[in-house]
């Protein structure tokens, strides 16, 4: 029995669907109305709107490939069907990044939230540094280190006990995020509040502030969360209804619970609190329950530290199952030890993946204590990672178009170019210098990638050079328009604001092209059709790299 074989598929729509709503809505509920509107005031419930109409259009082209391929871990595994080993490994590797870290920040969110309470050890569990990211002490650290360890145990015994736990946990996260918004505007709505600017003053919608917001705020972040059916699409039953179902409802609950969350935030500040500063000097450690006991909501604050363990929690849990079954998948491209490809054979999860997932977080808790520390910082890893979904599931379209499709997206070719486009304009917005520095820790695992080539004898290097260069020269011309761009997103201003989103749409609009006509038909796709034509029936899932080059003769 092969090891994707033995990943069980115990998966329904609706349990895939909470995977998704679970994973979005965690501690960027508890933060992400704050922050969001501390760098946009009021315009923070259109940076809701905004990012969640960009990730839906991103969002529906890995629908059509989770649907197509339904493997675990597939979120690292498309980019190297299309367009060959190396845009595998950067697609993946940043993937990896970017989800792997949420895994201690759900934790330290919980214990953030604990050091709003009234006991003095519980306030001793964090430390606010005025102007600056606060981060946790040495107890506290302690404390979100236990909880790492339990999200690992909740996936370390299958994946059924996993799906189960996670529905449970995420019905809960609906209902408390919701009540929260209808308590705090039925408490007393100021809505004077909606004309005080982010820094005070009068309020104007600051365009460029509520892009940045999208981009850094914990919106991405947020969202993120649809590639969990995604990268468990191994264990869904009938993936080709159960994807896109799972992803697209959890994308629509998740906004109408955020955006109510915004505009529940904005009007039961009191007034007085933002005569200072405005909104940036709206100053929490715990958000809605110190915004809850101001308005007198003792219940609610009650109810919101104690979400502040469940919400996390169940974010972390599910981050813990989708990190594991992304080690795997990359494994399977070629460009990790075989150790991490092996599946526990009556478990049906990939305990090796999860001992290094295990290892990694701790080391991020470590050395960012904070949750805004890692927040934007992952997301704009995240928007790297969403650069090759669209770009390859329009490749497989002209390289595979023999290939059975379940769910099949209309008008891709549209979607598709808007989806990346709107990738590229999120990078730009996150600023200089935090583009530049995450695109630099793109270069960092390349050596990773050119042992595994080594050890291969740099079988086929050049067409796989030839496949990545695109993603190369966009990665480098992204960063150098982001210096060179307006103030408004960190540049030097020799971009005008306004031209320079321009520049940036045309240059998403010309590597997308790029993109789409450099991938070509690699032993992958050729393997899967291959057993395809064996086995009908059986889920479209091609073999890992070394199988593919042996089926092909590659």
């Amino acid at each position: 029995m092969s090891q994707e074989r033995a990943i069980h598929r115990d998966v329904g729509p609706m349990a895939l669907m909470y995977t998704g709503l679970g994973s979005i809505i965690g501690s960027g509920w508890l933060f992400g109305a704050w922050n969001a509107a501390k760098l946009a005031g009021p315009g923070a419930v259109w940076a809701w709107v905004l990012g969640a109409a960009i990730i839906m259009t991103i969002a529906l082209t890995y629908a059509e490939l989770g649907a197509m391929f339904p493997e675990s871990g597939g979120m690292v595994r498309y980019g190297h069907y299309s367009h060959g080993s190396l845009v595998g490994f950067i697609a993946g590797w940043a993937n990896w990044i970017a989800i792997v870290s949420v895994i201690p920040i759900e934790a330290e969110a919980s214990v953030q939230y604990m050091s709003g309470w009234q006991w003095q050890w519980a306030q001793d569990l964090y430390h606010k540094a005025p102007g600056q990211h606060g981060e946790l002490s040495h107890l506290g650290l302690g404390f979100a280190a236990v909880l790492v360890v339990v999200y690992f145990l909740l996936n370390f015994w299958s994946v059924k006990l996993f799906a189960r736990s996670n529905s449970v946990i995420t019905i809960i996260k609906m209902v408390i995020p919701a009540a929260t918004g209808v308590a705090l505007i039925a408490s007393g709505f100021h809505s004077e509040n909606f004309s005080v600017g982010a820094n005070g003053g009068h309020h104007a919608n600051d365009f460029a502030a509520i892009l940045t917001a999208v981009a850094t705020a914990g919106i991405v972040f947020s969202f993120n969360g649809f590639q969990s059916p995604v990268n468990l699409a191994g264990e869904a039953r009938n993936p080709g209804r159960s994807i896109p179902f799972a992803i697209i409802g959890a994308i629509v609950i998740a906004t109408v619970i955020y955006v109510l969350l915004q505009i529940a935030f904005l009007g039961a500040v009191p007034p007085d609190m933002l005569t200072k500063a405005g909104w940036h000097g709206i100053d929490f450690s715990s958000p809605f329950a110190e915004l809850a006991i101001i308005v007198n909501l003792n219940w609610l604050a009650i109810l919101l530290y104690a979400d502040a363990f469940v919400s996390p929690s169940g974010t972390g849990m599910t981050y813990t199952a989708s990190t594991a079954r992304m080690i795997y998948g990359m494994e399977r491209n070629g460009t990790l030890p075989k150790i991490f490809g092996m599946v526990h054979p009556k478990w049906g999860v990939p305990r090796p993946a999860m001992w290094l997932n295990l290892v990694v977080s701790f080391l991020f808790l470590f050395f960012f204590r904070g949750w805004d520390s890692l927040a934007a910082v992952i997301s704009v890893a995240t928007i790297i990672s969403y650069l090759t979904g669209p770009v390859s599931v329009m490749t497989l379209r002209r390289t595979a178009p023999e290939l059975h499709r379940p769910f099949r997206l209309v008008g891709l070719p549209i979607i598709a170019g808007i989806a990346f486009i709107m990738s590229a304009e999120l990078l730009y917005w996150a600023k200089w210098p935090l583009t530049g520095e995450i695109i630099l820790l793109m270069v960092v695992a390349l050596p990773v990638y050119l042992y595994y080539q080594y050890k291969s004898g740099w079988h086929e290097f050049g067409k796989q050079m030839k496949g990545a260069w695109w993603l190369v020269f966009y990665l480098i011309t992204l960063a150098l328009v982001s210096r060179v761009g307006s103030t408004k997103f960190g540049g030097l201003g020799y971009l005008p604001y306004g031209w320079d989103l321009a520049v940036v749409a045309v240059i998403g609009l010309v590597f997308y092209v790029w993109g789409v006509k450099s991938g070509w038909r690699t032993p992958s796709v050729e393997a899967a059709q291959l057993e395809a034509r064996i086995d009908p029936d059986a889920p479209l899932v091609p073999p890992d790299e070394e199988n593919a080059e042996r089926i092909t003769g590659r």
